[in-house]
């Protein structure tokens, strides 16, 4: 077997099993992710997807284990913003904490799909057409100034064009108690308000693959090395966002920081065809646009 096919063996072997074994056995009952299991499985992912790149070290050569790491460090950096997202997503649609993993859990799975999809599409029209990298750096650079100058996350879900598309198709409960999405009242299915919220979170993350995808074509236009690198990264994502969920409000310059992450990505790829940055520089600068973003917050709290 070539070195692609061992790794994508790995991969399409170890992944599923993960995830089946997660909605098999831990989801059968439903429960609030306390802090301590956060913990444990936040490492777990991280542990595994450095496993992973250790292996496509070993396989593949340092040059592609770092655009791996680099990509994964980007779209892991890039799901911090999406976290600010599902939280107003659930206090939205009162989703009980007992529930949220359950909808992250299936949200995680269309990403897994949709991820595939955009990456195969961006990754042929790169190849195709070159000049395409200038328009995903420009989209890059116009998110990361628009962000910037963002004072605040806004988002209505009620405005949500999925949402409202399903509305006329079926009918949504504004209360329902308990984990289904979707239930019977007077002899009509509807709905849950469960499902108009795991609706939402899909939609939620196919505007950020229109980010998420150009930002990592600028590191690698290899399709095992970007898809796989995306998907470790939004596997660890439900880990992650009940371990940062309950503090995300002290970053204050998280979102800063993601908006220069993306500006310096959009410029890389921009000034391409004239200026070579390595890899290993693009990921000692984004390493260090996130982590200065962190002390900086930490040094300079919100005030009161």
């Amino acid at each position: 077997m070539s070195d692609h096919a061992i790794l994508w063996t790995v991969f399409l072997t170890v992944v599923p099993a993960v995830m089946v074994f997660d909605l098999t056995v831990l989801q059968r009952r439903a429960h609030v992710i306390a802090l301590k299991e956060a913990v444990i499985w936040t490492g777990f992912w991280v542990g595994l997807a450095l496993s992973f790149n250790a292996g496509i070290w070993a396989l593949m050569g340092k040059e592609k284990a770092l655009e791996f790491l680099t990509a994964y460090l980007i779209e892991e950096s890039l799901s911090l913003d999406n976290m600010f997202v599902f939280i107003l997503i659930f206090s939205y649609f009162n989703v009980p904490a007992i529930y949220q993993p359950r909808i992250l859990h299936w949200g995680i799975l269309g990403a897994v799909v949709m991820r595939l999809f955009f990456i195969l599409a961006g990754v042929a029209l790169l190849n195709k057409f070159h000049w395409m990298i200038y328009v995903f750096g420009a989209v890059l650079v116009f998110t990361g100034l628009r962000m910037a100058v963002e004072r605040e996350q806004k988002m209505d879900p009620e405005r949500n064009v999925a949402l409202r598309l399903f509305k006329y198709f079926m009918p949504i409960l504004h209360r329902h108690d308990g984990p289904e999405f979707f239930a019977r009242q007077e002899g009509r299915l509807h709905a849950t308000p469960l499902f108009a919220a795991l609706l939402v979170v899909e939609a939620s993350d196919l505007i950020f693959a229109v980010d998420s995808i150009p930002a990592v074509l600028a590191v690698s236009t290899d399709t095992f090395i970007i898809y796989t690198s995306n998907i470790f990264a939004i596997l660890g994502l439900r880990a992650l966002y009940f371990l940062l969920a309950g503090i995300m409000g002290l970053f204050r310059f998280l979102k800063l920081g993601i908006a220069v992450l993306l500006t310096f990505v959009g410029a890389k790829m921009l000034l391409s065809g004239a200026v070579h940055i390595s890899t290993g520089v693009s990921l000692a600068v984004i390493a260090s646009i996130i982590a200065l973003s962190v002390i900086a917050s930490l040094i300079l709290p919100r005030r009161a």
